[in-house]
């Protein structure tokens, strides 16, 4: 290692300080791995290559007529060992697969046969393992499919996540269904590169399509961390703008392994900062609120109350609020590897997401003393986390808030290590 290289390899450490906190993680086999990409001309390539480099993965090839600008200077600014290679074109021939001569693994994100035709053959060929994404629409319903194949692995689950149609045309999935999916299928590969069980089944996860839904909706987001960062990208791509965020912390290095608007804002407020990034990059009109939530915060302006906080204080009392005042309520958690997504509907529900989860039995059996929420208490309690989970559920979130703006009531969702279960 040269002194030039030392820097970069410290600030390389320290950003992805909390994922390498858990137990068995192998960084190595991330940053040694070269990653082909297929993609189609929505975002789910470049949600999948963002995501990517914020994990550490540095070598990553993408074939695809279209690159999210914007997400993918994001990936760069998060990662600056980033070395990314992007042949702008469909996968629609052999010869293409040179280009991912020396990939272990090929993510397929494309809507269309002949990718998948042309990956999944190389992978047979080859001894590769190609991740297959696939987005279902149809009169009713909306959904994704991902299944992880490698040779040896000739399953009739195949047969699910083949496109319907042979050659490009149009896409139509809703673009929140990208990050779910973009996120499951990093998990996926993680898993894949790093020698571990990839997932046994063919991952599901479909709804009704959302009705249409007036978007001038006024959304409070408590929390602007990883779950609030993909929520406001996850609002923004679903066309709310007007958007308030509420969080006392500031950024520090260790979150930019997954808070991924925050790649040069170490030192800023969160919340503002978030803002300000979605009113850049998206058009929004969000605004950023610096302080906690509490007792006395006034929920009146909002139509619905999205919690991504990360202490189970402050989310009895998101749920106190949301019975008392009347206000639809997504509540978000997560860990390392495993969340949840728990909806309250006032009109519908007798629980709220904190009575239906036992949050208050929770604190009194493990805090005999007053709770302090100060800034410290994050600083120096470094719990272990990944980008996957934060995105999966953040996206699950979005997808539960949509609907219930537009009258539906969606189920409570629970994720676990790749597995969606409603």
């Amino acid at each position: 290692m040269t002194q030039n290289q030392a820097p970069s390899h410290r600030a390389s450490a320290l950003r992805l300080d909390r994922q390498l906190r858990i137990d068995g993680w192998n960084q190595q086999a991330l940053e040694q791995a070269a990653v082909g990409v297929v993609g189609d001309t929505d975002a789910a390539a470049s949600l999948f290559l963002l995501s990517a480099a914020a994990l550490g993965i540095n070598r990553l090839k993408v074939i695809a007529p279209y690159l999210d600008a914007t997400l993918t200077q994001i990936a760069a600014q998060l990662n600056p060992e980033l070395r990314l290679s992007a042949l702008e074109g469909f996968y629609s021939h052999p010869f293409l697969g040179d280009f991912f001569s020396d990939c272990r693994i090929i993510v397929d994100l494309s809507s269309y046969g002949l990718a998948a035709k042309l990956a999944l053959g190389k992978a047979f060929r080859e001894n590769r393992a190609v991740i297959r994404g696939s987005f279902i629409t149809d009169c009713d319903n909306e959904g994704l499919q991902i299944f992880t194949y490698f040779k040896g692995r000739e399953w009739q689950e195949l047969e699910q996540v083949m496109p319907p149609r042979n050659l490009p045309g149009p896409l139509s999935h809703d673009p929140v269904l990208g990050i779910i999916g973009a996120g499951i299928a990093l998990e996926e590969a993680k898993n894949y590169l790093m020698g571990r069980a990839v997932s046994p089944d063919l991952i599901t996860y479909s709804r009704k399509k959302i009705p249409p839904g007036s978007q001038n909706r006024s959304i409070l987001v408590v929390g602007a961390g990883a779950l609030g960062n993909f929520v406001g990208l996850g609002l923004a791509f679903s066309g709310f703008s007007n958007l308030t965020f509420m969080d006392p912390d500031v950024v520090e290095p260790t979150n930019l392994n997954r808070q991924i608007f925050f790649y040069d804002a170490v030192g800023r407020n969160k919340a503002p900062a978030l803002a300000e990034r979605l009113n850049q990059h998206y058009g929004t009109r969000a605004r950023g609120l610096i302080g906690y939530f509490g007792a006395d915060t006034d929920v009146s302006p909002y139509d619905i109350i999205i919690d991504c906080v990360d202490n189970f204080e402050t989310r009895v009392v998101l749920s106190e609020k949301a019975r008392d005042h009347g206000k639809l309520l997504i509540s978000g958690g997560t860990g390392a590897a495993a969340g949840q997504v728990i909806v309250y509907d006032p009109a519908r529900d007798r629980l709220t997401p904190a009575e239906l989860l036992g949050l208050s039995e929770i604190i009194e059996q493990r805090d005999p003393g007053p709770y302090d929420r100060s800034r410290l208490a994050c600083i120096y309690q470094p719990n272990p986390a990944v980008i996957m989970t934060n995105q999966i559920v953040a996206g699950l979130m979005v997808d539960a808030g949509c609907q219930l703006l537009a009258g539906v009531r969606p189920p409570n969702v629970f994720y676990e290590n790749g597995a969606v279960v409603m």
